[in-house]
């Protein structure tokens, strides 16, 4: 039995590439997000004892996606950051103010994508740059994929979720103020979040 067992190191190797699933090579094309149907949002911690979510009501953007080969998937987004809105006009006027985004001289916050990878199952990694004012730095998003549909009025749609944290200082948004029972107002730590329904174009609809 014991020659059966034994590795034949001088046998020839092959590489067996995986079978490529039909129904995503079938989602390869352009997209277009769909903002009514997608949200970008942001939570915050207060006073260090509660959360502040807000969200940025205009933006757009567009998905290239390789379904065959998800490594050769792109994003694009553009956010429009006097969109703000936590649900209290006084806030949102103090964020897009100087103190904060300074949305007058940088009125967009930008991401474009340097690479994408699938972890697993449903599971993807898109690495680009987040420009936040005048600071451009990398950032990785981990997002679910949440299938594709035809709507009612023919559109093909996919949808993506996900999240990930940042720290705000790193994008230059430093401004804080010191609690008197120690602390600080605003946490530096951010979670980002990312709903995402885009629309195939019709270009590349079959």
């Amino acid at each position: 039995m014991a020659l059966f067992g034994r590795k034949n190191t001088n046998a020839p190797t092959t590489t067996v590439a995986p079978a490529v699933d039909p129904a995503l090579a079938a989602l390869t094309g352009e997209y277009t997000i769909d903002p009514a149907h997608s949200s970008i949002g942001f939570t915050v911690r207060h006073a260090m004892v509660t959360n502040v979510r807000g969200s940025f009501g205009e933006h757009e953007g567009t998905l290239k996606l390789d379904g065959s080969n998800p490594a050769n998937s792109t994003a694009s987004i553009d956010v429009k950051i006097a969109s703000v809105d936590t649900g209290i006009a006084d806030r949102d006027g103090h964020l897009v103010s100087g103190d904060f985004f300074d949305a007058e001289k940088f009125p967009l916050m930008t991401f474009r994508s340097t690479q994408a990878e699938q972890l697993g199952g449903d599971t993807y990694r898109v690495t680009g740059d987040l420009t936040i004012k005048d600071v451009t730095r990398p950032l990785s998003i981990d997002l679910e994929f949440n299938g594709s549909a035809t709507d009612v009025y023919g559109n093909e749609r996919v949808g993506f979720e996900g999240s990930t944290n940042i720290l705000r200082s790193d994008w230059g948004l430093t401004w804080n103020a010191a609690l008197e029972t120690g602390g600080v107002m605003v946490s530096d730590k951010v979670k980002l979040s990312f709903d995402i329904s885009a629309i195939k174009s019709a270009a590349t609809q079959a």
